[in-house]
């Protein structure tokens, strides 16, 4: 799928792409025992936990020669401690048949989802219907990303522990008043049911771990968890909105003005590495 109608920018995929570099790497460059490294070919990011989750390769321009041993490479770093991981693969990813270079070397495709935008500048002009009960707020305690975490690690099924442990552990970085990723908390009548994280990096805003606990779904809490991050990027002089869809939120993100610009995949070994 492409660009359509004009009602995004050309260079929506690449702005994706340096918006998800930052949301992987923005936390593991600056807490001790995680790394990442940021190369013009190639991105990854070792939590140094457990947890596919935070260990990820992605935004690839592997079109030369040496493509398939870069991969090769990347597979080995995560064989070699013994980490699992996913590789990304999105619409600006190079070659073409990256899918099939890394199937050659050992991976799987294990989920996909719709990569989406929206102009920003279509905001005002949006009010999703109010939920009562609920308040919305930009996480800046350490009491507030442990319910964030415990939110979005529930939505695992199993419960990913992991997630925990990795907020915890980058908790500084995350809270520092500097940081491109601000998590929101979304509460019901006080109780936690709800997340979102807005990746803000060169006026364009990526949305993560939009999430509503399974017993709250069905009454518009998405969207207002959706709304306010991107209104809130807006102010700050964004113009692009990005988010990768899972089939379930397709709908709202329509909904919300947002529109297909290709597809993200998700690529894991075919067996344990930890």
């Amino acid at each position: 799928m492409g660009l359509e109608d004009g009602r995004i920018p050309a260079d929506t995929a690449a702005r994706a792409d340096a918006t998800f570099v930052v949301h992987a790497t923005w936390a593991p460059m600056r807490t001790p025992g995680m790394m990442a490294r940021v190369e013009a070919g190639l991105v990854l990011a070792d939590s140094g936990l457990a947890c596919d989750t935070f260990n990820i390769v992605c935004r690839a321009r592997l079109g030369g020669p040496d493509g398939i041993q870069r991969c090769r490479d990347a597979f080995a770093h995560f064989r070699d401690v013994r980490r699992p991981f996913s590789w990304w693969v999105g619409p600006a990813d190079e070659p073409p048949s990256l899918g099939a270079m890394l199937e050659s070397i050992g991976l799987v495709r294990a989920e996909a989802e719709e990569a989406m935008a929206k102009r920003l500048g279509e905001l005002p002009g949006l009010h999703p219907e109010e939920v009562t009960g609920l308040e919305v707020l930009r996480v800046h305690t350490a009491a507030q990303l442990e319910s964030w975490a415990t939110v979005t690690a529930s939505n695992w099924t199993p419960p990913d522990l992991g997630v925990n442990s990795f907020y915890r552990q980058t908790a500084a970085a995350l809270l520092a008043p500097d940081s491109p990723q601000w998590l929101y908390l979304g509460l019901l009548d006080g109780t936690p049911v709800a997340t979102a994280e807005a990746t803000v990096h060169d006026r364009t805003v990526m949305l993560f771990n939009v999430a509503t606990g399974a017993e709250y779904r069905g009454r518009g809490i998405g969207s207002r968890m959706t709304w306010q991050p991107l209104r809130e990027a807006a102010a700050a002089g964004c113009t692009l909105g990005v988010l990768q869809a899972a089939s379930a939120g397709v709908r709202v993100y329509r909904r919300l003005g947002f529109t297909t610009f290709g597809e993200i995949t998700e690529y894991k070994p075919k067996g344990a590495l930890a």
